[in-house]
This record gives C-alpha cells, structure tokens and sequence, in this order.
C-alpha cells in the first residue's frame, strides 16, 4: 500500500477556502436564476464572457459578496447592488506588476500632483450617467425593464467604445443600483451630494450638477464631509473653489464627530478619540448649517420648525450629557420611521411629481461608497439608525427616514461615476 502523502495545515485551510468558494458561486447562481429582476442580466453576461474582449460585460467583477441563507423577505437579495466593476485584464496586471519591480519611484513636486476636474470628467464627452429612458403607464412592467436594460447596455458601449479600460476608472456597471438613484432623484425635493473633503472634486460628478439643476430644476446641496479631519484653511478653499465654479450649488460644512477645541489637536489621535465615542452623533457639526439651505431652498412652502427645535433639543442634550453617557445605549431617543424602499426603484413614478407635498419635504442623500453618506444621516436624526461601514458600498439599497414630521430623508447607494482618474488614484 504506498504511503500518503503530508498534507499540512496550509493546505488544508486552501481546500477549505475552495469549497466555500464553490458553494458560494453556486448559491450565488440559484439566487441569480430565481431573481426575476437580476437573472436575465447574469445569464447575458455570462454568455458575452468571451475572451476577445469585444463585449462590453467580459469580465465584470462583483465586490463584496454578503452571506445570505436564501432570498429574504419579499424576495430581496442582499447581492443585487453589489458593486460590479471591469476586471483588469491579465495583462495588464502583468504589465502593473512589472512596471513595479523595474521603476524606482521619484518624489514628484507638489504642482504635478494636482488634479483638474475638467480632466477628470471631461465635461460634455461621454463621460456622463445613465438616465432612466423614457416611459409610459402603458408600458407593462417586462416592458419597462427591457427598455432601460437596453438603454444601459448602449450606455456602456458608448463608453467603451470611446475610451480604453487603461484611461477609465473603475465605475458601476450594476444597472440596478442605477436605478435606485433615478428613484431617488424622482422623489427628492432637495438633493445633497456629499464629498469627502480630503477629495471633493474626485467625488463631484459635473454631469449630476447639470442634470440636477437644469433638467430637473431642483436645488443642489454640497455637503463637505468630514471636515474635521482637515486643516481648517483647505476647508476654507475647497468651499471658495466651488463657489466660484458652481454658482447655483449651497454648500454645507459637516461633520458627525466635531473635534473638542479643550483638547490638544494631536493629527495622528484624531480617528482614534472621535470614532471611539458611542454617541457621537448627537454632537455632529453642521445640521443646523444645513437646516438654513434647506429653509433659503423651501422660502416657507414647508414648515421646518420641528426641524430646528430638533436641534435645540439634541444641542441641550449633549451639553446636558457633556461625554458622561458614551456607553448608554443608542436606542433610547425618540422613534424614527424607517421605510425600506427595496423595489420602489423599478416602478415608475410621475416625472412631474408635486414638490412638497403634504407639506413634507424629501431630501436625497447621494455620493461615492465611503464618503459618509449613512454617517451624515445618524448625524442629523441625533443617534444610529444606519449601519456604518469602512467597506464601499456597505448600503444596499435606499431607505427613507422621517427626521421630523416634514423631513424626510433618503440614503441611496454609493455610486462611482465614470470619469478618467487613474485607476491606481482612486483605489
């Protein structure tokens, strides 16, 4: 009988890895295949996964896999907005992986390093968003998604067909999540795309900015996330910057964990103190900054006074607190009706809605994975009501929150645009 083999640990925690990953791709086919929104997509892209490289879906890359023991209520998939992205061809990966052990890298001048926004989005190109095509009530539901699957697809192509996956970004190929962002636009009266201060221009899409203020005649908010973690000065800039180039935007400065101006300002302690704090959120900096656009945008068509007396009474409440409740539980302030709004996306809605109506005012929440869109919204509602990642694209569809009985919010998806930033830049 001869001898087996060694087979060590390594080893064996390799073939453990292949199974898991086995029986994920084939739960991931079953969920797929049952899903009547998401199936026929999968299946073509897998057909048009040929090696030439000529279709436009060959090697998309799904980020992000979430554990699900089946479909969820009211058939949700936890999957369906995961972030698709081209996959980098092997090649180029080689080329990458050479061109690192071969090149010495030189310091470069700071001049060098500046980036324009007009070469990053190109403006006027291509370069755009896809935007829902147009529709009727007539059109039954197969109708409608066969229309605004073939929309995308030609959107897509005209992409690829202008520029080479060397000079594009990584951006969303995932037509679902898409569509939770025209659903949002369609509902919002007010919309705030929120930035990540340390790159703002990286995350302001030029052709939302045009889209949002001539095509649907709504007000755009810029909110600067995050501006405590950024000298005071380039916070000062960034907002004279946008000013000037975009007239019509209101910007707002905003922050859910403000530094404490009694302590020492010490760079390398900041994320370590602030994110530390269980109940930051109600010493959040710049709700009140935003409630005065929100009331400049409405000019009194919507009464906003419970808004502001929200604000006094969490302003007392941490001062009352003043850091002695940080463990307390998050749960304990007022109720805050949640709406999970899993399939609104794909049923259609009036392109002519009533602004305001019944008196409420809906504001949309929209920006690129990890700028601190859900962080922003437990900044304003006082505690946790969304879950908070470092991973992109940790939100998985869009919910509405009643902030008071006349605001409500809408938290979308991050979505990355397509724009010309280096690929390693922006990872």
């Amino acid at each position: 009988m001869p001898r087996k083999k060694p087979f060590s640990v390594k080893q064996k925690k390799k073939q453990l890895q292949d199974k898991r990953e086995r029986k994920r791709g084939l739960q991931d086919g079953l969920r797929s295949s049952s899903n009547s929104r998401s199936g026929s997509r999968e299946r073509r892209e897998e057909q048009t996964d040929t090696s030439d490289g000529e279709s436009v879906t060959h090697h998309i890359r799904r980020l992000n896999q979430q554990p699900s023991q089946g479909l969820g209520p009211r058939g949700y998939d936890p999957n369906r907005y995961r972030l698709h992205f081209e996959r980098d061809s092997r090649e180029e990966v080689e080329r990458r992986k050479k061109a690192a052990r071969e090149q010495v890298l030189q310091p470069v001048s700071a001049e060098l390093l500046e980036l324009d926004i007009r070469e990053v989005y190109q403006p006027g190109s291509v370069l755009d968003f896809p935007r829902r095509p147009p529709w009727s009530y007539e059109m039954s539901k197969e109708q409608l998604m066969s229309q605004e699957e073939r929309s995308f697809q030609e959107y897509l192509a005209k992409i690829h067909g202008a520029y080479t996956s060397e000079k594009l970004s990584y951006f969303e190929h995932n037509l679902e999540t898409w569509r939770q962002l025209w659903r949002v636009l369609e509902m919002s009266d007010i919309v705030l795309l929120i930035t990540d201060i340390r790159h703002p221009v990286v995350n302001f899409p030029p052709a939302l900015y045009e889209y949002v203020t001539g095509e649907l005649g709504l007000a755009l908010v810029l909110v600067l996330n995050k501006v405590d973690l950024a000298p005071p000065a380039l916070v000062v800039a960034w907002k004279h910057y946008f000013h000037q180039h975009y007239p019509q935007l209101h910007i707002v400065l905003f922050t859910s964990f403000p530094r404490d101006p009694r302590t020492p300002q010490d760079p390398s302690s900041v994320l370590k103190k602030s994110r530390r704090r269980g109940r930051g959120w109600t010493r959040a900096l710049g709700p009140e900054q935003l409630l005065r656009a929100c009331e400049a945008i409405t000019a009194g068509k919507v009464d906003l006074n419970s808004w502001r007396e929200k604000i006094a009474r969490d302003v007392a409440g941490a001062t009352w607190g003043n850091g002695s409740g940080e463990e307390e539980e998050e749960e304990d302030g007022p109720a805050v009706l949640v709406e999970q709004q899993t399939d609104s996306a794909m049923e259609p809605t009036s392109p002519t809605r009533e602004r305001y109506k019944d008196g409420v005012v809906t504001i949309g929440c929209v920006g690129f994975p990890n700028v601190g869109k859900s962080s922003l919204i437990n900044g304003l509602v006082g505690r946790k009501v969304v879950s908070v990642s470092r991973t992109p694209g940790h939100t998985r569809y869009f919910q509405t929150y009643f902030l008071t009985p006349s605001v409500k919010l809408c938290d979308c998806p991050g979505l990355i645009f397509p724009s010309l930033l280096p690929r390693q830049l922006q990872v």
